[in-house]
């Protein structure tokens, strides 16, 4: 993923750099992530009509994975892998 991708999750004011499918993807995972949100009906055919059955399991276990690690890093004090850094 480039750099203004990554840039562009976090910063709302940065241009659009996402295609069609990897906003809706990024929603999906705002509506899975945010707990006063929930998954209607309505988006959920919204999904079904751009990906398949299997990419959506497989984008489902991603944001739920990483929703998961997420909470077990900060509950266990594990800081940052610094995986990813703004040089």
């Amino acid at each position: 993923m480039s750099k203004e991708k990554l840039l562009g999750v976090v910063q709302t004011s940065m241009p659009d750099v996402f295609d069609d499918d990897e906003r809706l993807s990024l929603e999906y995972a705002d509506l899975i992530t945010l707990s006063d949100r929930d998954v209607e009906d309505a988006f959920f055919e919204r999904l079904r009509a751009r990906f398949d059955d299997d990419t959506i399991v497989e984008l489902t276990e991603t944001i739920a994975w990483e929703n998961a690690s997420s909470k077990f890093n900060r509950a266990l004090r594990i800081p940052s892998q610094g995986l990813w850094r703004d040089d």
